[in-house]
């Protein structure tokens, strides 16, 4: 490409090439840019490839870091929500494959009440959680997704303890993210997990050699193999396995892409499992543009707010759950807005420091989540995400 070949050859410092593309409401069209990224001093440019102009000359542009970046992630700039695709150079592809690797992980039913706490050691190993969903494997899934222990022993065994209660799926990405998830995990076994990796995962939560918390791929083929299943290509014929929603006696949280871009996660839903409640379902979602607004509809006109509400939650992925809690008597969206606290987070931080939104909000736009704030709308919040928006 000509603009290509005539930009390379200026000095701009270290730069990464990557293919990136943004679908304009307005125009109605998935446009295909060129997306630049400098990290000497955290500059984005943006060229359009149709009309090969530059699309955004090279700038400053808060909330886009390196860690970011990755194929298939997904950057805001400038209120734009512009996915990766590709590596645009071999250059770039050369130093950053091995540090975007990708693998698969799953945190099995006997540790799912755990998943907060695994989840924070996840985050805390330099591990970005590329994508994440709860789902109740059926035997036959199980099946599928264990091919290649058939006919073995231990594979009964195996489907009936994997198919006994909701599993946490995650795309982990990272430097040599398969063999790092390895040692993190520890040994199978968790008997020799306790003698020769004391700090690992296994260690601190397995029960047996079949109970042990976490599952990882073994190869970067076995991982390709189980992103897809979990995670497929919507253009793709895979399967996609059923969200573990309930719809009884439940509310809807929201974590917010800011919070979910600064790796809060593990820590919210600690805090969330720890203070009694139980997250029946979770899955990660990019919502457009039409589809926060009818979210949010009933906050417009009533608080001042409500665009840059609207302009948050369609920065990025964010990540819905439905919260049930483990005694059925409970209120449950009532006394969950009480965990999360007022809207604003400096009041919260005065009246009320040890809410979520006190401890992981920044301001009342980016407060870290979103909680049903009436009894009646728990229930009909969950159903849109998971029975709506996990449809599309």
């Amino acid at each position: 490409m000509e603009h290509r070949q005539k930009t390379m050859s200026t000095d701009y410092g270290e730069r990464y090439t990557f293919e990136a593309e943004w679908f304009d409401t307005v125009a109605s069209m998935l446009r295909k840019f060129i997306l630049y990224y400098y990290p000497a001093d955290n500059t984005v440019e943006i060229y359009d490839v149709k009309s090969k102009k530059m699309f955004l000359r090279r700038t400053k542009c808060e909330g886009v870091h390196a860690k970011d970046l990755y194929i298939g992630g997904m950057v805001n700039i400038f209120s734009r929500c512009i996915k990766i695709t590709n590596f645009a150079d071999h250059a770039t592809k050369v130093k950053l494959a091995s540090r975007m690797e990708r693998t698969f992980a799953m945190i099995k039913p006997d540790a799912i009440d755990k998943m907060g706490e695994i989840m924070k050691r996840i985050t805390r190993n330099n591990f970005h959680i590329g994508n994440i969903k709860m789902v109740h494997m059926t035997r036959e899934e199980a099946e599928e997704f264990y091919i290649e222990h058939k006919g073995q022993s231990h594979l009964p065994s195996l489907l009936k303890y994997i198919t006994s209660g909701p599993v946490l799926a995650l795309e982990l990405i990272g430097d040599r993210a398969i063999q790092k998830w390895k040692e993190l995990m520890g040994p199978a076994d968790c008997m020799e997990v306790r003698e020769e990796a004391q700090n690992s995962i296994r260690a601190c939560y397995g029960k047996d050699k079949q109970q042990n918390a976490v599952h990882g791929s073994d190869s970067a083929e076995a991982a390709a193999r189980e992103l897809a299943y979990f995670f497929p290509d919507p253009k793709s014929k895979n399967r996609i396995l059923r969200n573990t929603a309930t719809l009884k006696n439940c509310t809807c949280c929201v974590i917010k892409p800011h919070a979910v871009q600064s790796r809060l996660v593990g820590y919210i839903i600690d805090d969330i499992q720890k203070a009694g409640f139980t997250v029946s379902a979770l899955q990660q979602f990019l919502v457009d543009p039409t589809n926060v607004e009818e979210f949010l509809e009933v906050y417009k006109g009533v608080l001042p707010d409500y665009g840059a509400m609207v302009t948050e939650m369609q920065s990025g992925p964010c990540i819905a759950m439905e919260i049930t809690h483990k005694d059925n008597s409970k209120d449950v969206p009532k006394e969950f807005r009480k965990l999360c606290g007022p809207m604003d987070p400096e009041i919260a931080r005065q009246l009320r420091p040890e809410t979520l939104r006190a401890k992981y909000g920044k301001t009342k736009v980016q407060n870290a989540v979103h909680c049903s704030d009436l009894p009646e709308d728990g229930i009909l919040e969950v159903e849109y995400f998971f029975k709506i928006l996990a449809d599309c």
